[in-house]
C-alpha cells in the first residue's frame, strides 16, 4: 500500500452537509422499517396465511429477492441519470408497496407486495450510502455514510415499538404495521426533492459549471478547486461502463473485497436475530408480549452502538471495528447456541443477543456499507456498487430463508454454531484483505485498492 496523502485543512458548511446527508439517509430509514416490521408481523402472518416453516422462509425472505432487482436497477440508473433520480423512484417504490402489503388478500400478493418493497429497498441501499459518501469530505466521510446506518437502526427501533404497541389490537393489525410505513415514504419523497444532484456525477456527465455550485455549498474555493482537479483526473478513465469493467484485472481486488465484506456481513448471522426474533424466545418459552417486547430492547441496543460507532469510525478507523466484530460475534455466538441448546431462561439468552446486536451495531452494520461507499473507482462506482450490493442481498436471501428450515431439524441453536464459524472465517479475510480508508479521498482510495 503506497503512503497515504496527508489532506490540507479545509473549510466546510457542516450543516449543510449534515442535512443533505441525513434527507439522503431516510432511504435508510424505510430500509429499517420493510427489514424490521416482518419481526412483529409474523406471529400474525402465520396464523393468517398458514406458514410452513419454507413458505416462512421465504415470505421473509422475498424482501431479499426484490433488493437483488432494486440495486441492478439503481446501478444503471445511478450511472446513466444520477443519484436523484433514483432515490426520487425508491421513494415512490416504498409508498407503493406499504400499502400494497397492507391490502393484500391472500399469501401471493403479499409476497409480491413484498418484492415490490424489496426494489425499494435495494435501491436505496445502495444510492443513499453512495449518494453520501460523494457529497461529504474526506475527514468525516466515514461519520457521514454512518447516518445511512444510523437512520435504518431508527427504521428498526420505532417500527418495532410500533408493532409492540400494536400487538394486542386484534389478529388484522400486521395490515396496519405494513401500511403505517406510507408516512415515512411520503416524507423522503418530499425530501429528496430538495436534494442537489452528486457533483462527481455531475462532472463525469460534462456538467461542470453546476458541479462547481454544489461544491461551492458544501466547502471553501480551495476545496473546490481540489476536488475538481482529483475527480476530473480520475474520470479521464471514464468510459462505457459495463458490468465486465468492474471485474478488469485493475479494480478486481477492491471489488472482490467489496464482495466478500458484503457476503460476510449477511452470512454473519445476526439478521437472524432480527427477523426471528420471536421464534429464538418462543424456543426458551417466552409469550408473544415478550417475544415482541425484545425486538423493541434489540432496537434500542442497536441505536445506542451504532451512535457509538459513528463516534468511532474516523477515530479508530475502519478495519480494528470490524476484526474486533467478526471476531466478538463468533464467540458470543457460541455461547448463545449453547444457552438455547440448554433451554436457558430467557433474560439469560436476552443478555446475549444483545450483546451480539451491540458487537455488530458498532463494527460490521456501519462500517461494510462505508467501506463498499469508499473503495470503488469514481468512473465504475455506481455499477460496482451494486454488484457487492446484490451479492448482500443475495447472502440475506439465502440465510433467512434457510433459517426456519434448519431451526426446524437442528433446533434453534443448531444454526448458531455456523455463524460461529462464518464469522471467525470472516476476522481472518479482514485482518489478511482489508485495508483502512479513514482520512482519505475516494481518488487516493481509487489508487490505493487498485495497487498503484
Amino acid at each position: 500500500m503506497s503512503a497515504v496523502t496527508i489532506n490540507p485543512v479545509y473549510k466546510f458548511n457542516n450543516s449543510y452537509i449534515i442535512g443533505i446527508s441525513f434527507i439522503s439517509a431516510l432511504g435508510g430509514y424505510l430500509f429499517g422499517f420493510d427489514f424490521a416490521v416482518i419481526s412483529g408481523a409474523l406471529p400474525f402472518l402465520r396464523t393468517a396465511f398458514h406458514l410452513s416453516s419454507w413458505w416462512e422462509g421465504f415470505l421473509t425472505g422475498s424482501l431479499a429477492l426484490g433488493c437483488i432487482a432494486g440495486c441492478l436497477i439503481a446501478g444503471k440508473l445511478a450511472d446513466r441519470y444520477g443519484r436523484k433520480p433514483g432515490l426520487i423512484l425508491a421513494a415512490a417504490i416504498f409508498a407503493f408497496s406499504s400499502l400494497g402489503m397492507a391490502f393484500s388478500p391472500h399469501l401471493s400478493e403479499f409476497i409480491v407486495m413484498r418484492f415490490t418493497a424489496g426494489i425499494g429497498v435495494g435501491m436505496a441501499s445502495m444510492l443513499s450510502p453512495l449518494y453520501i459518501a460523494e457529497v461529504s469530505p474526506a475527514s468525516v466521510r466515514g461519520r457521514n455514510v454512518a447516518i445511512n446506518q444510523l437512520t435504518i437502526v431508527l427504521g428498526i427501533l420505532i417500527t418495532n415499538l410500533v408493532n409492540y404497541l400494536l400487538v394486542d389490537k386484534g389478529s388484522e393489525i400486521w395490515r396496519w404495521m405494513f401500511g403505517l410505513g406510507v408516512i415515512p415514504s411520503v416524507l423522503f419523497l418530499i425530501g429528496v426533492s430538495f436534494l442537489p444532484e452528486s457533483p462527481r456525477w455531475l462532472i463525469k456527465a460534462g456538467k461542470t459549471d453546476k458541479a462547481k455550485l454544489i461544491l461551492a455549498k458544501i466547502g471553501s474555493p480551495d476545496f473546490v478547486e481540489a476536488t475538481l482537479h482529483d475527480i476530473e483526473k480520475s474520470a479521464h478513465q471514464a468510459g462505457t461502463v459495463s458490468y465486465r469493467a468492474v471485474f478488469a484485472k485493475s479494480v478486481r481486488p477492491a471489488v472482490l473485497v467489496g464482495i466478500t465484506l458484503a457476503v460476510f456481513q449477511q452470512l454473519c448471522g445476526i439478521n437472524v436475530v432480527f427477523n426471528y426474533t420471536s421464534t429464538i424466545f418462543k424456543s426458551v418459552g417466552a409469550n408473544l408480549d415478550k417475544q415482541l417486547f425484545e425486538t423493541v430492547a434489540i432496537g434500542i441496543v442497536n441505536t445506542l452502538f451504532t451512535l457509538l460507532a459513528m463516534w468511532q469510525v474516523d477515530k479508530l478507523g475502519r478495519r480494528p471495528l470490524m476484526l474486533i466484530g467478526s471476531l466478538g460475534l463468533s464467540v458470543i455466538y457460541i455461547i448463545l447456541a449453547f444457552l438455547l441448546k440448554e433451554q436457558a431462561g430467557a433474560g439469560w439468552v436476552s443478555l446475549f443477543v444483545l450483546l451480539a446486536i451491540g458487537m455488530y451495531a458498532t463494527s460490521l452494520a456501519p462500517v461494510t456499507w462505508v467501506i463498499i461507499s469508499e473503495i470503488f473507482p469514481n468512473n465504475i462506482r455506481g455499477v460496482a456498487s451494486s454488484v457487492a450490493i446484490v451479492s448482500l442481498w443475495i447472502a440475506y436471501f439465502i440465510l433467512v430463508f434457510t433459517f426456519p428450515v434448519l431451526a426446524e431439524y437442528l433446533g434453534t441453536y443448531g444454526p448458531f454454531y455456523l455463524y460461529a464459524a462464518i464469522c471467525f472465517l470472516g476476522f481472518l479475510f479482514i485482518r489478511a484483505k482489508v485495508k483502512e480508508t479513514k482520512g482519505q479521498t475516494l481518488e487516493q482510495l481509487e489508487q490505493s485498492f487498485a495497487g498503484h
